[in-house]
């Protein structure tokens, strides 16, 4: 529970609840429905989405026909989710569902991985992940690239600052980020993008495959141009599915999302 404790403060201020709906994180959720469009058994089937935060993946699994249930552990996300239509949202740990064995044929991490520091840790909830999904049904985990500090730091600007300097460098050895500033983000694991697959592997989940989400894109400087929902949405979005599977794209990812199918 140190974990959860660790995280709350940051997400209590509600940033989450808008995050995915402009800039970055507009182009982080439009690059995660795109992929799980193209990779999730098609609805209705149950999906339980761990972590699921506010509910700006329950809303359109819900509205595509699927029968969702959000975990989160964070009181004022589950109260938010719990006003969409048909989203069942209820408190929980990833690391300790309570949920029956096999009992969802989707089951979505889009956000635990990034607040789990101890391998230990990422580990269980991959393996809660694949106990509650039945054989045949798809695990999806989202995690942050190792560089996303480097990158963002640089970008606004801060890197400079000693502190800053300091963080960002030991993040990028550890892989570990020190909640120091929360203008930058809370306690958080950045993936290195070798790691994952390992992890998915010691979890039970074989034939794991990487998609990265939003590659250099998500560091261009007239970033919201291109997602005003015009020709140059569609153009970009087309542009980053061609490369997603590209290995050389996995590291300047700002996040890649990583799906194996339960044996």
């Amino acid at each position: 529970m140190e974990t959860i404790a660790a995280i709350s403060e940051y997400y209590d201020r509600g940033g989450e609840v808008d995050r995915l709906h402009a800039g970055r994180g507009r182009l982080e959720f439009l690059r995660t429905q795109d992929v799980l469009r193209r990779v999730l058994p098609a609805p209705p089937v149950r999906v339980l989405d761990v972590g699921g935060g506010a509910g700006a993946y329950a809303r359109w699994l819900t509205a595509d026909g699927y029968r969702v249930r959000l975990v989160d552990p964070m009181p004022l996300h589950v109260a938010h989710a719990a006003t969409i239509d048909g989203v069942d949202a209820v408190l929980g740990d990833a690391r300790r569902l309570d949920e029956e064995d096999d009992s969802y044929q989707v089951t979505l991490l889009l956000g635990p991985l990034y607040h789990l520091p101890e391998r230990a840790d990422r580990i269980a909830a991959l393996r809660e992940a694949a106990r509650v999904t039945a054989p045949g049904g798809v695990v999806a985990a989202a995690t942050i690239g190792r560089y996303v500090g480097l990158y963002d730091t640089l970008v606004r600007g801060r890197y400079p600052e000693p502190e800053v300097r300091r963080i960002t460098d030991a993040e990028i050895v550890t892989g570990v980020h020190q909640p120091f500033d929360q203008d930058l983000f809370t306690l958080a694991y950045f993936h290195h993008p070798d790691e994952i697959v390992a992890e998915f592997a010691e979890a039970g989940l074989t034939g794991a495959e990487r998609y990265a989400l939003e590659g250099g894109a998500w560091l261009f400087a007239d970033r919201d141009r291109w997602l005003e929902g015009d020709d140059r949405t569609v153009a970009l979005l087309d542009a980053l599915r061609s490369v997603e599977r590209e290995a050389s794209m996995f590291g300047i990812s700002s996040h890649l999302l990583t799906v194996a199918v339960v044996r």
